[in-house]
Formats: C-alpha cells, structure tokens, sequence
C-alpha cells in the first residue's frame, strides 16, 4: 500500500468521540472531558504535560513533581458513530461528559 491510500484510509476511519481522563493514581485527582477525538484529545494533553506548556498550572505542577509514570491517561466512555453525514456529536457529548462527571463525583472537588 502506497502513502497516499495510507493517507485516504486514515482520513476515511472514523475518529471516536468520547469521554476521556488524566487520573494521577498519587492523589486520585483527575482531569474530565469529552472531546469528537478522544485518543488524539488524550495524546495532546500528555504532549502538553510533557513540555510543561498544559493551560491548567495544577496538573502541570503534580505532572512536573509526581513524573509521568503517576498518570493514566483513558478513554472512558466512547459515541457511537452515526451512519448521518451532517451529524454533529457536541449536545451528545456534553450529555454523556454530564453523566460522567456525576459519576465521578466531580463535585467532591478531586479534580484538576
């Protein structure tokens, strides 16, 4: 297979929409979002960590001295794909990213 199909079958796999989250197994706190590329949401937010760049001080600070190995980075709850050419998967997302938050209990205050 040539680079071009490799490009035009990657273009064509449909990404997963989902819930993801950075848990620190040191503390139990945790980082919640949902995102329409779960997998690519979590690579970039373990890139932002590792160059000390990521916009939330908290997670950069427990990232810069708990280390990497401390942090698991999951998908915890993935859409569906739907067969629809204009759907669009944001009030699904908030909804199930709601549900995940209750779960968690995001309210207690163990988040970033």
């Amino acid at each position: 297979m040539d680079r071009k199909e490799q490009i035009r079958r990657y273009k064509e796999t449909p990404r997963t929409a989902g819930i993801y989250r950075v848990l620190n197994s040191s503390n139990a706190k945790f980082l919640v979002g949902a995102s329409v590329d779960a997998p690519a949401m979590l690579n970039r937010q373990r890139a932002q960590l590792r160059m000390g760049s990521h916009p939330n001080r908290a997670l950069q600070s427990d990232w810069d001295s708990d280390g990497d190995q401390m942090f698991i980075f999951e998908v915890l709850d993935a859409l569906e794909p739907e067969d629809s050419p204009d759907y669009d998967p944001a009030e699904d997302l908030q909804a199930l990213e709601e549900l995940w938050r209750e779960k968690l209990g995001v309210a207690a205050g163990a988040t970033y």
